[in-house]
């Protein structure tokens, strides 16, 4: 009887180690991708004289020097920090190569006469026409990769029926992807006196195959006169990418604080 007591203390033991073993580790906010939108031989959206590839990539930078100096402990990885094209695609491997933590894609928008403000999305199938025509202008960039039929699976930007494919994607991340971009739109309201146009959901390519919480940020419509001269000046950049900023900071101290 000893020897079985012996042995069921021997079992107990391993199996809680094992347990303790298992157990996860303390969430850290290590690593974060900033992705600037377009670039090199594709500019995105155009108004007022502006190019939506130029505000993004100012926007990104700014916003990952405020995290270098504020957050020392956390990486920052841009995945372009000059004019140059690169692949949505490539995009999104830059971010799971380094495992990162976070995808942060920021762009302008571009509409009809009349809408204004920004909004941030998350992967998702799209819950309007609106939404879907936005996931389909960022997305055509892939038009000018080579066997871009390849790389994505045959998706065609222009089809409404290659979006649907998209509800099965990032479902993973969607809760954590959506408390951030919710930080962001309030952080855009609230301190940067913004109208918000809120959460939204699309399929955006570039987003498709991150293996974290991602987002992607349009901070304004170049087509719009408020939004395009906001954009255009320094100080708008500035807020801009400080909104982005504190809405990060916000979210790196609910996660950590979470474990």
């Amino acid at each position: 009887m000893r020897k079985i007591g012996f042995s069921i203390l021997i079992c107990l033991f391993f199996l809680m180690s094992s347990f303790q073993r298992l157990e996860p580790k303390s969430f850290k906010l290590k690593t974060i991708v900033i992705d600037a939108g377009h670039g090199g031989k594709d500019p995105g959206c155009n108004g007022f004289g502006s190019k939506e590839k130029d505000i993004a990539l100012d926007v990104a930078l700014k916003l990952g020097e405020f995290i270098k100096q504020n957050m020392s402990d956390v990486k920052i990885i841009y995945t372009r920090k000059s004019d140059v094209f690169i692949e949505l695609h490539e995009r999104a491997a830059i971010a799971n190569r380094n495992n990162a933590d976070l995808f942060i894609s920021i762009h302008v928008n571009s509409g009809p006469s009349g809408l204004y403000g920004t909004e941030t999305f998350c992967m998702g199938l799209h819950k309007s026409e609106q939404n879907l025509e936005i996931a389909k202008r960022e997305n055509s960039s892939i038009l000018m990769e080579h066997d871009h039929t390849k790389k994505y699976d045959g998706f065609d930007p222009k089809s409404p029926q290659s979006y649907i494919l998209f509800s099965l994607y990032q479902s993973a991340f969607m809760a954590n992807s959506t408390k951030l971009a919710a930080k962001i739109e309030q952080e855009f309201e609230d301190t940067n006196k913004r109208h918000s146009r809120g959460v939204k959901q699309a399929g955006f390519l570039v987003l498709w195959k991150t293996s974290m919480p991602s987002v992607l940020v349009e901070t304004g419509f170049l087509t719009d006169t408020t939004d395009a001269n906001y954009l255009k000046k320094e100080k708008g950049r500035i807020d801009t990418a400080w909104g982005i900023y504190t809405a990060i900071e916000d979210y790196k101290r609910d996660m950590e604080d979470e474990e």
